[in-house]
């Protein structure tokens, strides 16, 4: 949410909208029916974080667009943003990874070592 809250003041400062990515770390299932409990709690959790997000970024005013993807999430925030035309990344920084990347978090170290455009790391 610290990320939403830079990206929402940034959007601010230069009227611009704000595009959500939720990655969920799994591979996608083909069908409905091939969605395991672990799966539906992960896409229920990434509707609620997506829901919570367009309504804070309409009580600031700022339009809200959300996504939500499947798949390992460096690659898969990387490919999302070189095919739409974005002036930043605002990423959160976890710190979930390795010791070496204690400080930044994996995903948003890969994130800021890949893109072509602007990277914004919130701690």
């Amino acid at each position: 949410m610290r990320g939403l809250d830079e990206a929402i003041y940034l959007a601010r400062q230069c009227h611009a909208t704000i595009t959500g990515l939720y990655i969920v770390p799994l591979a996608k299932p083909v069908t409905d029916s091939q969605i395991s409990y672990i799966e539906k709690h992960l896409l229920n959790n990434a509707s609620k974080f997506m829901s919570k997000a367009k309504i804070r970024a309409a009580q600031n005013g700022i339009v809200f667009d959300d996504a939500i993807d499947y798949g390992d999430e460096g690659p898969k925030i990387i490919n999302y943003s070189n095919k739409k035309l974005f002036d930043i990344i605002v990423i959160g920084s976890r710190g979930m990874g390795s010791i070496k990347e204690t400080f930044l978090g994996s995903t948003s170290n890969y994130v800021l070592h890949k893109s072509q455009i602007p990277v914004l790391i919130v701690k």
